[in-house]
This record gives structure tokens, sequence and C-alpha cells, in this order.
């Protein structure tokens, strides 16, 4: 076991992969805004040549985040969906086919729709929470299984270590989003996953302040496979973002206990309200699931949805009566963020297509911030009794 190994999740988000610049002795990895080093001669050089290759602010990012997943450095790039495309672009070529969650960001189900399917690369969407599923839809030609769990918006969960026997017996390569948890609450490389991918934009940089993405994996050819994709795409992330980064991953163990202890009072207080027809938190006793999130989850996460008895007409003046939720796309942050999927994230997804996977249109999507969480039950409080009174 490294040191690193040995290490406790808190001192290897703030010191994991990281030391002090050699140069000046600066505890914060510097800004490299550069993007052209000098060479040393033909062929000599110090590690960096271009910054669409390599560079020293985000290799520092993905050491960082090699040390959290306790793998080797990752291999980070400019959005998520960087991400994701890159991992379908080093693995999958004409005639091959993948297996994704039937509950999956909206973006992912474009991607497919819109580009995969004109180059001759098949796209299933499968139920992932069944493992008997996935290995139901398996082909000669499968290449890549894709997990997202919980999935984005339903919170609905997949067995990692059932999907991942199914994927071994098969030798296909499997891949966890584990956006919603982070490492630190999920460890999908431990449960067995050959890959675990982030939208470093939500939990991880967790400010609203930056773009990103990573995957990482302790398949070293893949990882090199990953940058090689990545050069030729120039989807690198940037060094202002990497170092932006870099600094929320220092405070990410602690803003996820407070993001999850919150989201379960709040949770817990919608499931009592009388205008609530049902909520979805692996926190609650009555979330299906609640087992499953209990052994692979360390803790529930931040994010709830929800509907209201008025349905999609009482949502929608729920969702334009908040006042201290902001009413936004995206998740993770600091603040509280409330979304409409339907219309926000999962726009592209046919209607019939997100009703028959829960996606209804009056559900409610809540990332819990940091703020009080008294605060922020007020905040719905008040938006719940506005939206019974003027359900329009």
């Amino acid at each position: 076991m490294s040191k690193s190994d040995a290490q406790g999740i808190q001192t290897r988000a703030v010191r994991g992969g990281l030391s002090p610049d050699p140069v000046t002795g600066a505890i914060l990895t510097p800004i490299y805004q550069s993007t052209t080093y000098v060479l040393d001669g033909i062929g000599r050089h110090k590690g960096y040549t271009y910054s669409r290759a390599a560079n020293p602010t985000v290799d520092a990012l993905e050491r960082a985040l090699g040390a959290l997943e306790v793998a080797p450095p990752a291999v980070c790039f400019g959005t998520g969906m960087a991400a994701v495309v890159a991992l379908f672009f080093s693995l999958l070529r004409t005639g091959d086919h993948a297996i994704v969650s039937d509950v999956v960001y909206g973006g992912v189900v474009r991607f497919a729709r819109i580009l995969l399917d004109g180059l001759g690369v098949a796209c299933s969407f499968i139920d992932t929470s069944r493992a008997k599923d996935v290995e139901h839809a398996l082909t000669r030609r499968t290449r890549l299984i894709l997990v997202e769990t919980p999935a984005n918006p339903t919170l609905k969960l997949t067995d990692i270590e059932a999907v991942a026997r199914v994927a071994r017996a098969a030798h296909i390569t499997f891949a966890v989003d584990n956006t919603f948890l982070t490492p630190v609450l999920q460890r999908p490389l431990d449960l067995g996953a050959d890959v675990t991918l982030l939208s470093t934009t939500k939990y991880v940089e967790g400010h609203n302040a930056t773009v990103g993405g990573s995957i990482a994996s302790r398949d070293a050819a893949l990882l090199e496979r990953l940058r090689l994709v990545r050069k030729t795409l120039g989807s690198i992330q940037s060094p202002q973002e990497a170092w932006l980064t870099l600094r929320g991953l220092k405070t990410l163990p602690l803003r996820m206990q407070q993001h999850s202890a919150s989201a379960l009072a709040i949770a817990a207080w919608l499931e009592r309200h009388p205008a609530v027809e049902r909520v979805a938190f692996p926190g609650l006793a009555s979330f299906p699931q609640r087992d499953l999130g209990a052994r692979q989850q360390a803790a529930p996460g931040g994010m709830i949805s929800f509907e209201l008895r008025g349905g999609a007409r009482a949502g929608t003046a729920l969702m334009n009566s908040v006042k201290l939720c902001a009413l936004a796309e995206s998740l993770g942050a600091a603040e509280t963020l409330i979304t409409h999927p339907a219309t926000m994230t999962h726009p592209d997804v046919p209607q019939h297509e997100r009703q028959a996977v829960g996606i209804s249109d009056g559900l409610i999507r809540l990332s819990v911030g940091l703020e009080d969480p008294d605060d922020i039950i007020a905040d719905l409080a008040q938006a719940l009794e506005r939206s019974v009174l003027c359900p329009a």
C-alpha cells in the first residue's frame, strides 16, 4: 500500500498528488497559462510541448483526482460531456454497441442520437438497476457499459458490483458516472468498475465557477488511449479552470458531508408536507433501493427529486416562486439549485421516453446547497404555499 492509499479521504483531497512548487515553494500549484514550451533541443523537452497535449496545472489536478480514487493520474477534459465523448471514441468504432442506463443525463442521449447513430455505433438504453437486463442486452459487438448511479434526475440506483460481474464475465469495459456522489461517497473502482467519470463542474469544483470533466481508471493502457483521443479532439481542461477545480477539491469531503446532512433533513420535511406526492432520496426509509444505497454509498448525497400532488402546474408554480433556491440547470454547488428536468436537462429526450423512465413533466430536481437547511425549508414552504394557492 502506498502512502496515499493509507491516508484518509480528507487528507487525499487536500494534499493527494500535490507538492509545493519546486521553484518558489508556493503551496498552491501555479497557473501555467502558456500554450507553448521551449524545447532543450530536437526531441528534448521538460515534459511539455503544447498545452493541447498536456499542461502542468492540469497535470496537478489529474494527480490530485487520481489520488482521491487511489488510482493513477486521471484524465481531465474541458467539460463533463467532453469526457463522455472521449470515452466512447476511445473504445468504440463503427458496428460496435454500448449499453447505457435508461435514466441518464440528457446530453448523453443527445450525443447518442445526433452523433453515434450517424457513425454506426449503436446504444441501448437499459434499466441497469436490474443486472439481468444488462446481461440480456449484451451482443457480440458490445464494447462498453456506462451506468449513472444515482441516476439523473430520478436517483434510481444501479448495483455496481452486480453489473461489474456481468461486464467482467463478458470482457467488456464498465464505466460509472459518479458525478452525483464523487469518490468521497461512492468508490466505483473499488466495487469493480473499470472507469469512473465525473463532471467536475459539479461537486468537485463546487462553486459554479468552472466547467470540466475527468475520467479515472486503474488501466494504464486505457488512460494512455484517452490522452491520445483527448489530444486529437482538442478537449483538454484549461489551466485556469484546473486551478479553480484544485481549490474546490480541497474542501470536497467536508462539503459532501454537509450536502448529505442537509438533504436528508429537507427530504424528510418534503415527505411530510401534504402538498408533496412523492420524494426520491436514497436516505429515506421509503426509498425502494435504500439498502443498496447503504451498501455502496458512504452517505446519500445532496440530490433530491420530488413531485407535487398538483402535478406539472403546481410544480411550475413552485419553481417560479422560490426565492433562496435558484432556478438553474446545474447541480453540486454551494448554492441550492432547483431544476425542471423535462425542460432544462432532458428536453432532447422525447416525452414518451422520459415518462417511461419516471421523468414526468412535474418532476422537480433539487440540488441542496450549503445554506442553513432551515432557510432552504422556509423558502420551499413559502413556494409550496404559493403553488397551492396559485397552481398555474
